[in-house]
């Protein structure tokens, strides 16, 4: 199977770049992740009525882009790379939650409303709750929803640009579910990656020590070239979690649920690995400038750790797929 990116979705990962260039810098995001929100309302509505962004996956009848949720990724990888604070994620996963298990209402009322920028998040287990202030608020049993009149309780996380909830009502999300969400997360994973990986290069060829770029060092070059090994494996893997991702909320069947379930573990267990790799690498190649509260790279170090951890730990995931 090709999983090379299409010229729309090129296209697409560009103008968001060029957007999130301008509107999330490094003062932006600290401003965004400090509100009561988490995130920041104007560009989140910007991202949605000029891009899109909250409608790629919806179908076209629910006033959707009518893409998929390979699309979605490809503006999760982007979101990842700026660090900007976002309900990205969470309402990509509530649209995979609903086109997978909402009722015919469900769809109609919701999927208009996320298309539209409202935002959304599901109940996962354990009873975690992404964007705790989000608009919907959907609780998976098996294979049906119900909506959730009661608002999650915000949690403090090691990340400061990634807002958790908690809200305990007996959510029993269904495995498939589960790996599309992981493999959602992998793309933020692969951006953030990516991130850490362009901050140490920069950093590298503009400081200087003993008359020269540390970056024409030969030990530093090697140490970097690792770091890019990890990132374009990394991001192999998730792109094909989520390529088994989408292929089975549009076709839900017995041997997709397999091969997206096999997909999501291996890519939640490298990406993860990889993220938090390159993420330490950052603040080591950065030196004493890394460990700063004023500097990006620790925000890099942060979600890094945080989304190993959002839906269980590597060593989880790797022990699933040797079983």
């Amino acid at each position: 199977m090709d999983f090379t990116r299409t010229e729309e979705q090129q296209e697409l990962a560009g103008t968001l770049a060029a957007l999130l260039g301008k509107r999330a810098d490094s003062a932006a995001v600290r401003t965004a992740m400090a509100s009561d929100t988490g995130y920041d309302p104007d560009l989140w509505h910007t991202l949605c009525e000029q891009i899109g962004v909250a409608a790629l996956a919806v179908p076209e009848e629910f006033d959707g882009v009518g893409a998929t949720l390979e699309e979605s990724a490809v503006a999760l990888e982007e979101i990842g790379y700026s660090l900007a604070p976002s309900p990205a994620l969470a309402s990509a996963i509530a649209t995979a939650a609903l086109l997978l298990h909402g009722s015919d209402e469900q769809r109609r009322e919701l999927l208009t409303q996320i298309a539209g920028g409202t935002t959304a998040t599901v109940v996962l287990d354990p009873p975690l709750v992404l964007e705790p202030h989000a608009e919907v608020v959907l609780v998976p049993h098996g294979d049906s929803l119900q909506m959730s009149d009661v608002r999650p309780e915000p949690r403090e996380a090691l990340d400061p640009t990634l807002r958790l909830g908690y809200l305990d009502v007996g959510a029993e999300p269904s495995r498939p579910l589960r790996d599309v969400a992981g493999a959602l997360a992998t793309a933020l994973q692969v951006g953030v990656a990516r991130r850490g990986l362009d901050m140490s290069v920069a950093y590298s060829l503009e400081r200087v020590q003993f008359g020269r770029p540390i970056g024409s060092f030969q030990a530093l070059k090697h140490r970097m070239a690792d770091l890019l090994v990890l990132v374009e494996m990394s991001r192999s893997a998730s792109w094909a979690a989520i390529a088994a991702a989408s292929s089975y909320v549009s076709e839900p069947t017995p041997d997709r649920a397999t091969l997206l379930h096999e997909r999501a573990t291996v890519a939640q267990a490298y990406c993860s690995e990889a993220a938090e790799k390159v993420a330490g690498e950052t603040i080591q190649l950065h030196g004493g400038i890394g460990i700063t509260w004023e500097h990006d790279a620790h925000l890099v170090l942060k979600r890094g750790h945080a989304l190993g951890q959002l839906f269980g730990a590597a060593h989880t995931h790797r022990g699933a797929v040797e079983l």
